[in-house]
């Protein structure tokens, strides 16, 4: 069954962690759906990917999704400047939906305030930040604590992948 991935991104993204999981969820006939600040403009990737945003923040709801992406690179900072991106993760943590978030892509979930007792990683220099929310921090390829899945670098990617198209697939 087809699945709808809710994917927060804006400038600075790193590359890789947006177009590899894109490709492998499209692949498995799921649909990317790119959200940021504004619809209808392009993002571009810390190595010059571009990416042609769908919806703007206010224009969505997170129970139109089935599942939540956070590529890492400059992207999550950027967007954690407003609140609404985070309040749109927190409803997919709240309803047990699938989150998937890469590298520095936790530092959105820090905003939920829900991260107390989930296992997790991310990017070495964000594991204090997802400490002090109160989440297990665990330097792995890939951390899957119910539905969240994280992963630390593009060297991870191929572990990210595999374990978030097995929550897709439930």
């Amino acid at each position: 069954m087809s699945k709808k991935v809710a994917t927060l991104i804006t400038n600075l993204f790193e590359d890789v962690e947006y177009t590899e999981p894109a490709r492998a969820f499209k692949e498995a006939g799921h649909q990317v759906i790119t959200i940021d600040k504004q619809s209808a403009n392009e993002v571009t990737g810390k190595k010059g990917e571009t990416v042609k945003i769908d919806k703007g923040i206010a224009e969505v709801n997170p129970a139109d999704f089935d599942a939540l992406l956070i590529p890492g690179g400059f992207s999550p900072d950027l967007l954690r400047e407003d609140d609404r991106f985070g309040e749109f993760a927190k409803a997919f943590i709240q309803e047990g939906k699938p989150v998937f978030a890469i590298c520095h892509g936790p530092q959105v979930l820090i905003d939920t305030n829900l991260l107390k007792g989930v296992d997790m990683t991310g990017f070495k220099s964000i594991r204090n930040d997802l400490k002090n929310a109160g989440a297990n921090y665990k330097d792995e390829e890939v951390v899957v604590s119910k539905n969240i899945v994280t992963s630390r670098t593009p060297d991870d990617i191929p572990a990210f992948n595999r374990e978030a198209l097995k929550l897709l697939a439930n």
